[in-house]
């Protein structure tokens, strides 16, 4: 551990004082707050409840979107389950499996991860190194993309994995084939969750709900060419799943690179990147073992409920909830 000094220092120091990128909504406010916070003729209760008007709106700005984007996200998910069930109990069992049992775990650990990106861009925003926000971005993906290897290895043994916890050997080769389609997805999360770190610490979150509001319409269209159309079963359920998920990743990126907004915060590839990797991964692994801690208990009643008497029965109801 290092001393009490080192510990208070700053990950990041800040830059002299410059212009902010093109200000939004949340810049605004900002001022409006700190106007009227800094307003001596305002009586003090007016000043609170006007100061709390503005933080709320501010807050709900910020919040809203953010939300917005998570909910569409997990419909995405519930969507394909959806479209599984009407090809038979075994192949939505085998979606909630593969979904809620085997993907939960690469989703917890990668969003967790992702989350150090929060704490780095938010840091380097603040200090005015805004440089730094592409650098993160580009550290913290190379880390993801890394962690993500491994992760397939799991995806791809999932079969004999799932057969070795118990799961009944038809139900573990279903989940299998669904499995193996979310691969590319894994993937997707390495670059996704810090592009949103990275948008969010900008207060940049209206963007990302208008592409995964438009990214959920193709997604259900695939979906349905996939499986009724085509015919493709679950394979094709999971790989329209994870093929959403980089149709929003390019389009956030394409408003990254092309974004006045973004235009200090992405200055093009860098092979800092490559630097402070170990730091960076020392830093992701307490972000992503929180998370994990509140997101695997569900994969766990997952698997456990695919040792029951009747595990179809068991995974079809949880898939609904």
């Amino acid at each position: 551990m290092g001393s009490r000094r080192e510990l208070q220092e700053p990950i990041l120091p800040a830059a002299p004082q410059e212009a902010e990128p093109q200000a939004g909504h949340g810049t605004e406010m900002s001022f409006k707050l700190e106007k009227v916070l800094n307003d001596p003729h305002l009586p003090r209760l007016k000043q609170i409840w006007l100061a709390s008007c503005i933080e709320i709106k501010l807050l709900f700005r910020l919040a809203a979107p953010t939300i917005f984007s998570y909910l569409i996200n997990n419909f995405m998910s519930l969507s394909t389950r959806i479209f599984a069930g009407h090809l038979g109990n075994l192949e939505l069992a085998a979606a909630s499996l593969g979904n809620s049992g085997v993907q939960l775990f690469a989703y917890g650990l990668m969003l967790g991860m992702g989350s150090a990106v929060e704490t780095l861009c938010g840091q380097a925003y603040g200090a005015h190194r805004y440089e730094m926000l592409g650098t993160y971005l580009q550290r913290a993906t190379i880390v993801l993309t890394l962690t993500g290897i491994p992760l397939s290895v799991i995806y791809i043994l999932s079969k004999p994995i799932l057969i070795l916890l118990g799961e009944p050997h038809k139900l573990a080769s279903a989940a299998a084939v669904f499995i193996y389609g979310l691969i590319p997805q894994i993937f997707g999360y390495a670059v996704n969750f810090p592009i949103q770190k990275f948008l969010q610490a900008q207060s940049i979150v209206t963007p990302s709900a208008i592409i995964s509001a438009t990214t959920l319409g193709v997604h259900l269209l695939l979906s349905w060419l996939a499986v009724y159309k085509f015919g493709m079963g679950l394979i094709g359920a999971s790989l329209v799943l994870s093929l959403s998920w980089w149709i929003i990743i390019v389009a956030q990126f394409l408003y990254i690179i092309k974004s006045s907004r973004c235009r200090k915060t992405w200055t093009g590839f860098t092979l800092q990147a490559f630097s402070g990797i170990w730091q960076f991964v020392k830093l992701s692994a307490a972000s992503a073992v929180m998370l994990c801690l509140e997101t695997w208990y569900f994969q766990v009643l997952v698997l456990i409920a695919g040792l029951l008497k009747n595990p179809q029965l068991a995974l079809d109801a949880l898939a609904v909830w």
